[in-house]
């Protein structure tokens, strides 16, 4: 879930931002993309999707007026994950089309980029029911990713659960845990990683009601349910706006699995979140 944007995913060792200004193929321009990261985690602290919205057209409109390929590939992959979380498929599946030419005329396909790319398309086939779409792009970032990223580097940890959620769906229980068993490994590695950590657990809980039944594998579930809780409530976890995104997207499963309690509060801390950044 962790959709943060680090220098390495658009900037490979003789970076096209970096060539000749005669090369007739180099941009005119180049787009600032911390500087708009920062700004869209800014805007999104405020639950303010629409000005998210607002901000990644415009970088759009930069990066194409620059003619900044990679820019534009590192706004695609921001704008897929805004559309998915929105729920807008038609937006969401255009923001794939355009990853998918732009990884083309720049010639990256087995760079770091690109398979940051593979795997934000990969996670919207999946959202909006398209695992069987989805794993061949998980397929292919996946050794791109263990073979360039360290060992505890989230970018790995996040693909790990993203495709064991598109194993589940296809019923390929064995390697969807076996995945999910990896992204826990990576993350207890990373600086902050509870929250990955928790999420993958509650992804765990869904695995195993999925393979054996609500009733059968209650016991396991509840023990799931309450390691992602205790991730949650890590107390050197910043609340800030990405906790109470996460906040938001666990409540629904404590609610599936009758823990109305948990879901509430976890709703209530995003709320006060949201309204404290607004203030």
């Amino acid at each position: 879930m962790n959709d943060e944007l680090k220098k390495e995913d658009y900037e490979e060792p003789q970076c096209l931002l970096k060539m000749d200004r005669g090369n007739p193929g180099a941009p005119l321009r180049t787009v600032p993309l911390p500087r708009v990261i920062e700004k869209l985690d800014e805007i999104l602290s405020r639950d303010d999707w629409a000005g998210a919205e607002r901000h990644l057209d415009y970088w759009l409109a930069e990066a194409r007026d620059g003619r900044d390929k990679r820019g534009e590939l590192a706004v695609q992959g921001e704008r897929m994950g805004l559309f998915r979380k929105r729920g807008r498929e038609g937006e969401a599946m255009q923001a794939v089309r355009e990853a998918l030419r732009l990884i083309d005329e720049l010639d990256i396909a087995d760079s770091v980029t690109a398979a940051t790319a593979y795997v934000n398309i990969a996670t919207v086939c999946k959202t909006f029911g398209r695992s069987d779409e989805a794993l061949p792009y998980f397929e292919r970032a996946l050794p791109i990713y263990e073979e360039t990223l360290g060992a505890h580097d989230a970018r790995l940890g996040g693909l790990y659960n993203n495709m064991a959620l598109a194993l589940s769906d296809l019923g390929q229980y064995a390697r969807a845990r076996s995945c999910y068993e990896k992204a826990l490994a990576v993350m207890q590695g990373c600086p902050q990683g509870e929250l990955e950590q928790a999420v993958t657990f509650l992804n765990l809980a869904d695995l195993e009601a999925a393979e054996k039944g609500t009733e059968e594998a209650d016991e396991r579930i509840q023990e799931l349910l309450d390691k992602g809780r205790e991730a949650l409530d890590t107390p050197s976890l910043p609340r800030n706006g990405y906790y109470a995104y996460v906040c938001n997207a666990c409540a629904p499963t404590f609610d599936y699995y009758g823990r109305f309690m948990d879901a509430q509060e976890l709703r209530e801390t995003a709320e006060e979140i949201y309204r404290t950044n607004k203030a």
